[in-house]
């Protein structure tokens, strides 16, 4: 018999809502058995442990389609859904919650007050919230976040915590060279140990599929090319609910309100009006392998700072291969037509165009992760 996400994917391909893609196949099978294997339950009663599963690939692949439907189907009534860098993000807030806190602040949070290490009360309070987690984008680039993951999880499934996750890259590349990786490898133990690995790598990448049959360069002084960078965003997000990100860099966390999985949408005022510098640019590149980025205005001469961020976040995308979609007040030669970053600004123009052409989809299947020692990054504000 069928399992409810076997049926809800038929139905979409039915429906034309999906094609078919052979790629995803094994996924779909490893996530239907996931479902069933939730749904029993132990001797006496009890609950019994789940082998998770673990979803990756290069993007646009569907990871986050299926993991959608998964958790709308399953019938697990305590499930989470988060981007990893948002389950993160809390993580690092409750273990600040259980230091910083007296005894009274400990158990209105935790229910608990004891001890030093925080591990055990944060992992509890997430085990009490929910038996299914289920995580789009696992990474980890940060040094604080490799040191805890191993310990964290290692509580978590003696909670019988069930994962089920999505990533670009298999669990033994992740934190790949990273300082001190020989602490963070228990935690990829865990990971192999406790899901089922499953690689989602079909031939097409439906995003690319997406992207190249609509232009990625909008008139946002045109009713008609707001309304097409829009429909385009909601194109790529499908039914995945957009979500605030929060990115850490070097103790200063950057907000961006509006992200799903791994693509994010701005302001040129939200990235090119503040005080924001190459190292925000490399997290932001390093996070998001898609940026819709609007609202970018033609600059005036002293519009210098801005205009200097611009050329600092153009470098900083190009180096990773990010997909860029812009909606813009004029073409980019005509953004910045005089002042004194205008000959910076002729290699921005450049990339702005070859970053928006049809090309340029071709050549960002799996982008790198850009590097903090790029010399084409450093020493501007």
């Amino acid at each position: 018999m069928a399992s409810r996400i076997e049926r809800a994917h038929a139905k979409k391909l039915k429906d034309g809502v999906l094609k078919p893609d052979p790629g995803q196949d094994a996924a779909l099978k490893a996530l239907a058995r996931l479902e069933k294997d939730l749904g029993r339950r132990g001797l006496f009663g009890g609950v019994p442990e789940v082998r998770g599963v673990y979803l990756y690939g290069p993007p646009g692949r569907g990871k986050s389609m299926l993991m959608d439907l998964f958790f709308a189907q399953v019938q697990e009534p305590r499930k989470k859904r988060a981007h990893f860098h948002a389950f993160l993000s809390r993580v690092h807030g409750l273990i600040r919650s259980w230091r910083e806190g007296d005894r009274r602040a400990r158990k209105t949070t935790f229910n608990q007050w004891k001890g030093d290490d925080p591990i055990g009360p944060v992992a509890a309070l997430i085990a009490s919230e929910a038996r299914l987690l289920c995580f789009d984008e696992l990474q980890v680039t940060d040094i604080a976040d490799a040191l805890i993951l191993g310990r964290l999880f290692q509580a978590l499934f003696e909670h019988k915590v069930v994962l089920a996750v999505t990533s670009n890259r298999r669990p033994q590349d992740l934190y790949l060279n990273g300082v001190n990786r020989e602490l963070f490898v228990p935690f990829i133990d865990l990971i192999e140990a406790r899901c089922e690995r499953v690689e989602v790598a079909g031939s097409r990448d439906w995003r690319i599929d997406a992207l190249a049959s609509a232009p990625a360069w909008y008139d946002s002084t045109d009713a008609d090319g707001r309304a097409g960078f829009d429909a385009l965003w909601q194109r790529l997000r499908g039914d995945e609910p957009e979500a605030e990100a929060a990115l850490d860099v070097l103790g200063r966390e950057i907000r961006l309100p509006r992200t799903v999985g791994g693509m994010a949408r701005a302001t040129f005022a939200d990235l090119c009006q503040r005080a924001l510098g190459p190292n925000d640019y490399l997290a932001l590149a390093d996070r998001f392998h898609t940026l819709f980025l609007e609202d970018v205005p033609v600059l005036r001469p002293d519009d210098h700072a801005a205009a200097r961020r611009l050329v600092t976040l153009i470098d900083a995308l190009y180096e990773a291969r990010t997909r860029l979609v812009v909606l813009a007040a004029a073409p980019a030669e005509r953004l910045y037509p005089e002042g004194q970053e205008t000959f910076e600004f002729g290699r921005t123009v450049s990339r702005l165009k070859e970053m928006t052409g049809k090309g340029w989809l071709a050549a960002t299947g799996s982008p790198p992760s850009p590097t903090m020692n790029d010399p084409k990054l450093q020493g501007r504000d």
